[in-house]
């Protein structure tokens, strides 16, 4: 039976998700451990309408703001050394990244 890990990566900025992606790549590369991935999965959209007058006078005006989660989802073996290189990557604000080890 192999490990698989597989690593979920969530951010409201893309670019920073996607540099991210590539720094995994390249431990893949250089540890010659087989990957699947990024693979983007749907981006979630979060909109919140806002009254634009705040004591209810005037014209009913909304405001819309919006958010955006961006995720990208990786499936790497599971090899020591590409792991433990994996944990020693800076990941910038705002990204959340997850690492699940499962068997196959």
């Amino acid at each position: 039976m192999t490990q698989k890990a597989r690593i979920s990566l969530s951010s409201t900025d893309p670019k920073k998700v996607d540099s991210v992606c590539d720094q995994i790549k390249h431990i893949s590369e250089r540890t010659g451990v087989p990957m699947s991935g990024p693979i983007p999965l749907p981006t979630k959209r979060i909109v919140v309408p806002v009254r634009k007058s705040p004591d209810g006078e005037g014209s009913e005006t909304w405001d819309r703001w919006e958010m955006r989660i961006h995720k990208r989802l990786i499936d790497l073996d599971a090899d020591e050394r590409a792991l433990r290189q994996l944990m020693r990557i800076q990941v910038p604000d705002g990204v959340n990244i997850e690492i699940v080890l499962r068997t196959n």
